[in-house]
């Protein structure tokens, strides 16, 4: 079975770009293309995507609105942004609004598909540069204003119950690993992985594997260097 793309950039070239790198991966298919939030909305509802490879400055409607909507209307399509901004201003909002990773177009074009298959695995996919400015903006904040807030609020009171092996598994998984790979590195059954990962949702009080890679981030299990 095929991963079904959709692309979402105002700059043709860039469309032009990605529709070729990507139609040349043998389990990729480009359902397809649109040039603003709005239009990439439409064409979640007619496309069907498993992956929706999201920019986030473009005319109409941004990348951020965008997502939000398509999580929305559609959960369980996986929306990866590929953008030239690692703005604050843009990463937070984008992973609150359900984006499950967020990449830079300087990227190697191997590792945009290394991503995109991730992200559809249900990996977190973060560009090293963003987990830095993620980290500083999520755990510091001028004197005189609060916090940023963050989607992981809810399970603040909860982290001190982590078992040990639980904080191993919720390293692992901020850095993107999958139940497979953090299983082989842990050495232990994949199924028990899975529970893990259940019980660390549940005793932080979190819905997805997104919010826990940013708690883990916030709470330092992640070095973001």
């Amino acid at each position: 079975m095929k991963i079904k793309i959709l692309l979402v950039d105002d700059h043709a070239v860039v469309l032009r770009g990605l529709q070729f790198f990507l139609s040349m991966q043998k389990d990729f298919e480009i359902v397809g293309e649109a040039e603003n939030g709005k239009e990439a909305l439409e064409k979640v509802a007619s496309c069907q995507p498993d992956v929706v490879l999201m920019d986030m400055v473009m005319p109409v409607m941004d990348g951020i609105e965008a997502t939000r909507l398509i999580k929305k209307t559609y959960p369980d399509v996986k929306i990866l942004v590929l953008t030239s901004f690692s703005d604050q201003d843009y990463v937070l909002p984008a992973l609150q609004a359900g984006a499950v990773g967020y990449l830079m177009k300087d990227m190697k074009p191997d590792q945009i598909v290394e991503a995109i298959r991730g992200s559809y695995s249900g990996n977190i996919q973060l560009h090293p540069d963003v987990t830095s400015k993620l980290m500083a903006q999520v755990t510091a904040a001028p004197a005189d204003q609060p916090p940023v807030a963050a989607p992981v609020q809810t399970g603040e009171r909860h982290h001190e119950t982590l078992t040990k092996r639980e904080k191993e598994v919720l390293c692992l998984l901020a850095q993107g690993c999958s139940n497979k790979e953090i299983a082989a590195v842990l050495v232990i059954a994949e199924k028990t992985v899975k529970t893990h990962v259940s019980s660390i949702l549940g005793k932080l009080d979190l819905s997805d594997r997104t919010q826990a890679a940013l708690y883990a981030i916030k709470h330092g299990y992640v070095d973001p260097a």
